[in-house]
């Protein structure tokens, strides 16, 4: 199979000095994919990416046809040449600002973005895919860990921490199922409550699959010589060996310079943190502006996100020809014809 080396975002494409259709915030697997499908439209898009995406620190894409096990490098260094294939421009930039400026003199929305080194665009419309970023317990030598020993989905990682000592960092009762989904995958599975009070139902079902639990307070996470994760360190002083943890991060959208916006936010259950709320295709409810990928859906894996970056760039595609059509016949209506 041949392949695309991996490369910064910004290789060949430069800012456009014209209004573009769409101004896509984020190059990920929604970003891209929502891009691929407007310049296949024949719209004018540009995607300004930061080039540090959530899934950076794992070694491969899981649970995705086609594509299993691909380093998230590889998809985004594709993902950018196909849309650059058919026009579209990707550029490495971090936004400083963004705001809705008023209606053009044709009716037509326009966007400003200022970007970080000073640069400004501006679109007609704007398609957020900026992501999310995940808070973790405040445990010593934890985030060292993270995409590697320490690790919060089952279906991203499972498969290759099957048959290891698995730990789970209760952060609520929602922890039970995070254990529970990891003991399918071990028989080893010690869950450290660090203050949870679980229901006696779930306790129940732990004692019954031999899932152990520690109550005992957590002091930090231990790593080995070699960098490894080497284990749980309790309060006490015990170490608890583990090969590696799970832990359920709080995830917030990734809105830095976007708030002027006004983008309707909601709170996940369980207190598991925020997400842009979005209605069917992606639209925000504020005029002009779709969202897809983890900023609308943070437990999306890269294809449901790239799904939802498909639909939201069709569904924004539309919204454009009906504008487009509208203005057509009040230009026509306009000379009288």
């Amino acid at each position: 199979m041949s392949s695309i080396h991996p490369a910064t975002p910004d290789t060949a494409d430069t800012l456009p000095d014209e209004l573009v259709d769409v101004a896509v915030l984020g190059g990920g697997a929604a970003g891209l994919n929502a891009a691929l499908m407007l310049v296949r439209s024949r719209r004018s898009v540009l995607v300004l990416d930061t080039g540090d995406p959530r899934n950076a620190p794992a070694a491969g894409i899981h649970g995705l046809l086609g594509r299993e096990g691909m380093a998230p490098a590889e998809l985004l260094a594709r993902g950018r040449a196909e849309v650059r294939s058919y026009g579209g421009l990707v550029v490495s930039a971090r936004v400083a600002a963004a705001r809705a400026d008023r209606p053009a003199a044709d009716g037509d929305l326009r966007f400003t973005v200022d970007l970080a080194d000073g640069r400004v665009v501006t679109a007609r419309r704007l398609l957020l895919a900026t992501g999310v970023r995940d808070e973790l317990p405040a445990i010593p030598g934890l985030a060292e860990h993270w995409g590697r020993g320490l690790v919060h989905c089952p279906y991203c990682h499972g498969w290759e921490v099957r048959d290891q000592a698995i730990g789970v960092l209760a952060v609520g009762p929602a922890s039970a199922h995070q254990a529970l989904l990891f003991r399918q995958l071990s028989d080893d599975v010690t869950v450290f409550s660090r203050g949870t009070r679980f229901e006696e139902e779930t306790l129940e079902r732990f004692a019954a699959l031999g899932i152990t639990v520690i109550d005992g307070a957590v002091e930090r996470v231990e790593a080995a010589a070699d960098g490894s994760l080497a284990g749980v360190r309790l309060a006490d002083g015990t170490l608890v060996q583990r090969d590696v943890l799970a832990v359920a991060s709080r995830v917030y959208p990734r809105l830095d310079g976007l708030g002027d916006l006004g983008l309707p936010l909601e709170e996940l259950p369980g207190g598991f943190g925020e997400k842009v709320v979005t209605t069917m295709g992606g639209a925000t409810g504020v005029p002009g502006i779709w969202a897809a990928g983890n900023l609308a859906d943070p437990m999306a894996q890269v294809g449901a996100s790239a799904a939802a970056g498909a639909l939201a760039g069709a569904h924004l595609n539309a919204s454009l020809v009906s504008d487009e059509a509208d203005a057509a016949v009040a230009r026509r209506t306009a000379v009288g014809v």
